[in-house]
């Protein structure tokens, strides 16, 4: 060897991650947020929950000195809530709108309007991209906005109403899609892999064999008669009578093909994992029977919705009920519309409910969303159950008489 030859070190890049992966590389696929929002699975776990939570009904309460509570319709936030969100928008279009924003982005943003009496008239929904967030040296914080004409609008902290998802700094919230950056990247990537060989790919159905090679007028014809006798949606299930020796051989799916498809399939499940989203949910029912499909959806109601519906309220109530507010109302979602079982189901527990005591007619009817009818407030006690110290009290009395 040359004394003075230097040996020449090549980096060689693959784009196959696996290869990457053998080799002691990690896969680095970033996600663009609205490109992974657009993924089948991703979109319809953020459309899931978000339209769950907006159809929900979200009520001001207001607690009674008896320890229990009534709904505030005379408050005047309750209609902005419950019918008119802003004067573009439902109550059910902006909480959407707030909840797909928090789903995708981390950050959830609406302005907030006040009348001339401090009362809350409305609630402005912002694109979460074109809102900036910095905190000032009181500790406060300020918003400003990025307007369509150029310029900007600041906001005072008590003029915005914001969402967060996992913050780490109190400030801004995290995106979901882009803490599993990789996983979405992933799913993104193995789609578009999918399309294009969709696109490109030639996969005919299968082959005609023959025993001698056809020339062309015979090879035209052949491929004419089997068109025509064979191919279309109506011709399905015709029986096929090859002569001359000839044979029909389908294409198979090859084991690289069948290894792609399941890989797309554990990506859509980690999809749902990111959501907490049960896969019966949004339509993956491989695994799926009756029976775990029903504790699905209730774990789908439990397990994510509830703690959504956890974090949106405690913003609600401290950004849009002052402190002297709070101490006699506050901002809840109502679940359990989402958690009724089936007919035989609810019926049960109410026959436990009214014969226990706690339920009246009226109660029953009111779940059932039920007008009163007269005597319906009355509650039954049974027979053989009463306070403490109170069936002693009354034999005693009868034994005196």
């Amino acid at each position: 060897m040359w004394p003075f030859k230097t040996k020449e070190n090549r980096a060689v890049a693959s784009s196959d991650p696996f290869l990457g992966e053998f080799l002691g590389a990690r896969w680095q696929a970033r996600a663009d947020i609205e490109k992974a929002s657009g993924h089948a699975v991703a979109h319809r776990c953020i459309q899931l929950i978000a339209e769950q939570l907006a159809g929900v009904p979200l009520k001001v309460y207001r607690r009674t000195d008896d320890g229990g509570r009534e709904t505030a319709s005379d408050h005047a936030l309750y209609p902005v809530l419950k019918d008119t969100f802003s004067p573009l928008l439902t109550a059910f279009e902006g909480r959407e709108w707030m909840n797909v924003s928090a789903l995708m982005y981390g950050n959830a943003y609406a302005r907030i309007e006040r009348n001339g009496r401090s009362q809350i008239t409305a609630l402005h929904p912002i694109p979460s991209p074109s809102v900036t967030v910095e905190r000032l040296s009181t500790g406060r914080l300020r918003y400003k906005v990025a307007l369509p004409n150029g310029g900007t609008q600041t906001y005072t902290q008590d003029e915005m109403l914001h969402v967060r998802y996992r913050t780490k700094d109190g400030i801004l919230g995290l995106s979901p899609i882009q803490i599993a950056s990789a996983t979405f990247g992933l799913a993104l990537a193995q789609q578009d892999t999918a399309g294009a060989a969709a696109e490109n790919n030639f996969r005919p159905a299968g082959a005609m064999v023959f025993p001698e090679k056809l020339s062309g007028p015979g090879k035209d014809g052949a491929i004419a008669k089997f068109k025509e006798r064979f191919v279309g949606q109506m011709k399905a299930g015709e029986v096929m009578i090859l002569d001359g020796g000839a044979k029909f051989e389908t294409f198979q799916f090859s084991s690289k093909d069948s290894e792609f498809l399941e890989s797309r399939k554990l990506s859509n499940l980690d999809i749902c994992r990111v959501y907490g989203v049960p896969p019966s949910a949004v339509g993956i029912t491989d695994d799926a029977t009756y029976s775990n499909i029903g504790e699905e959806s209730r774990a789908l109601v439990t397990r994510v919705l509830a703690p959504w519906a956890k974090r949106i309220e405690s913003v609600y109530n401290t950004t849009l009920l002052s402190p002297e507010a709070r101490k006699t109302h506050y901002i809840e979602h109502d679940l359990s519309g989402l958690l009724r079982g089936d007919l035989s189901t609810r019926y049960a527990a109410y026959k436990i409910g009214r014969e226990a005591g706690f339920l009246s007619v009226d109660d029953i009817r009111a779940f059932e969303n039920m007008s009163k009818v007269p005597g319906g407030d009355t509650y039954m006690q049974p027979l053989n159950m009463a306070a403490l110290g109170v069936a002693q009290n009354a034999q005693a009395s009868e034994a005196q008489q």
